[in-house]
């Protein structure tokens, strides 16, 4: 919900500010959108294999700590996969203002979303979750 609401935003800043337009080629758009559908994509399927929650919002009920495939490189490949087709889709507005917005939308999800989700996740695997905090950075 967050990330379509700061596409729209996208969308409503590249109107409002035309003088930040730039040009891009769509494939490069495309490719980081699709790149971003890829990562997001990877880290549903480690949970799928864990067989543990996807709810963003019930990280409580999380019934194993997901640690490999792509989570050996990010703690949070589904909201960096959200980033990347923000990103994409800022490329193919062309607009510098809609790009900036993609800082926003990791701003807020890092403050109201993660910082949660780790806390709970901390509470609930103790060791084994600092130890994967120190071994892998949040985004990337």
């Amino acid at each position: 919900m967050v990330a379509a609401c700061v596409g729209a935003l996208m969308l409503g800043a590249a109107w409002v500010l035309p003088l930040f337009e730039f040009g891009v080629p769509w494939g490069f758009a495309a490719a980081t959108a699709a790149a971003g559908v890829a990562v997001g994509v990877a880290g549903v399927a480690q949970f799928g294999r864990a067989r543990t929650t996807l709810n963003p919002l019930k990280p409580d009920e999380a019934s194993a700590l997901v640690t490999g495939g792509i989570y050996r490189w990010t703690r949070n490949p589904m909201y960096l996969g959200m980033a990347l087709v923000l990103a994409g889709w800022g490329l193919f507005i062309g607009n510098f203002g809609a790009l900036a917005l993609v800082g926003l939308f990791v701003m807020y999800i890092d403050r109201f979303q993660i910082d949660p989700e780790e806390r709970a996740l901390e509470e609930r695997f103790d060791d084994k979750f600092t130890a994967y905090r120190k071994r892998v950075r949040r985004w990337l």
